[in-house]
């Protein structure tokens, strides 16, 4: 077993064993319970938000009535006010009264957050690069010519 995989696995076997411990001390049981409770509605705010919004807001504090939802630019920032009413009304739905909203900008939130989508490329068949051949030759030499010419050059080669 390589050192990544023993590793992993010693992480997932420490898990468990670290969530009991905190269970069972008073003091981290509460902060369990916490982390439990804002987990639970950062789930409920981010089924009601479009990606990659949804992504990139997390809960960061609950006081009184009033959540506390940070998120990685200003960007985020002003479409997560404008969906203000929407959120609130949605916890709301789901047994919670919250009935303020603050958003705060976390810089670095974001390199955490994101999901990397793989590109799916779809290989050009026969026809469709003899068409782009026939293009490129009809083309005076310039920025699509030499396009065209990479785009050829990279799918004859897969």
């Amino acid at each position: 077993m390589s050192n990544a995989n023993h590793r992993g696995s010693h992480h997932s076997q420490l898990a468990p064993l670290a969530l009991s411990w905190l269970d069972e001390d008073q003091h981290g049981s509460q902060v369990l319970a916490t982390a439990r409770h804002l987990l639970a509605v950062e789930q409920a705010i981010q089924r009601v938000l479009p990606t990659p919004l949804d992504l990139g807001c997390k809960v960061a504090r609950i006081d009184r009535q009033q959540i506390t939802l940070a998120v990685p630019s200003a960007a985020y920032a002003s479409k997560l006010r404008q969906l203000g009413p929407r959120i609130l009304a949605n916890l709301k739905d789901n047994g919670w009264n919250l009935t303020e909203i603050s958003v705060r900008v976390q810089g670095g939130l974001h390199k955490t957050q994101t999901k990397v989508t793989q590109r799916q490329v779809v290989p050009l068949d026969d026809q469709a690069l003899a068409a782009f051949d026939t293009l490129r030759l009809s083309l005076e030499p310039g920025p699509l010519s030499d396009a065209i010419s990479k785009l050829l050059s990279r799918h004859r080669n897969n």
